[in-house]
């Protein structure tokens, strides 16, 4: 192992993880390294645009070349492709923004998106990392891949299930009835409706949903919403090779 490399691979993954950025104390402490030597790992990071410091806070951020990075790993994912045009279709049958993603580092990564056309919209941008228990599309993605339901889980509204047994029991009704519904419990406002896509081998292969405002998806048109985004990923299973999709 190369120790200088697995360092910075290690810093990335730091400020990855840092929701609200990170100080050069507490980035020292991470690492066990002193501030001096914190900082300049930092400014190293900086130098190359993998690493921003905030004006403000003073405290780090990834930088804009890791996006780069990222937008050109997305690129190269033929699932993209293939969903763009059943996105469009989507958001033009529901007037709702859709969105598909698969599942990375135990949690949903957002791939593609189609805008509302409202004014008023919920936008993911393409890239994004979002926790599986409290989004439909993490839903998805936990509940047809069978994954374990973990113990600790993170609260991000009044709403968001922090029991471990509630949320394995959500799973079991997610799996039952082919959908995932986010009912405010990631973010307040808005609720999400998700469905899973699979391959022609009859693997998850991501989950496509919708996002809106809780007053154009209100509770007694979920159903009917939720009709239309699991025809749209049939169909995406279609195109995939998958000969049960309905």
């Amino acid at each position: 192992m190369i120790q200088s490399l697995a360092r910075g691979l290690e810093i990335l993954d730091l400020l990855a993880n840092a929701e609200n950025g990170i100080g050069i104390t507490e980035f020292a402490q991470h690492l066990g390294v002193d501030k001096s030597s914190a900082s300049r790992l930092l400014q190293t990071l900086a130098s190359y645009g993998y690493a921003e410091q905030n004006a403000d806070t003073r405290r780090y951020v990834l930088g804009t070349r890791v996006l780069a990075l990222s937008n050109s790993v997305l690129r190269r994912i033929p699932l993209r492709d293939t969903a763009h045009p059943v996105l469009r279709q989507l958001t033009y049958m529901t007037g709702e923004c859709s969105h598909i993603a698969i599942l990375s580092q135990g949690k949903a990564l957002y791939i593609d998106q189609v805008e509302s056309p409202s004014i008023l919209r919920v936008e993911t941008e393409i890239g994004t990392l979002s926790p599986l228990h409290c989004t439909a599309l993490g839903k998805v993605l936990i509940a047809f891949n069978q994954l374990g339901v973990p113990e600790s889980l993170k609260a991000y509204t009044p709403k968001t299930m922090t029991d471990p047994v509630q949320l394995k029991l959500h799973m079991e009704l997610v799996y039952r009835q082919g959908y995932a519904v986010d009912d405010e419990e990631h973010v307040l406002g808005v609720r999400c409706i998700a469905a899973p896509v699979f391959d022609h081998r009859g693997r998850v292969a991501g989950a496509v949903g919708i996002s809106g405002p809780i007053g154009r998806m209100p509770n007694d048109g979920v159903p009917k919403f939720a009709g239309m985004v699991m025809e749209l990923a049939n169909d995406l299973s279609r195109r995939l090779g998958n000969t049960s999709a309905t």
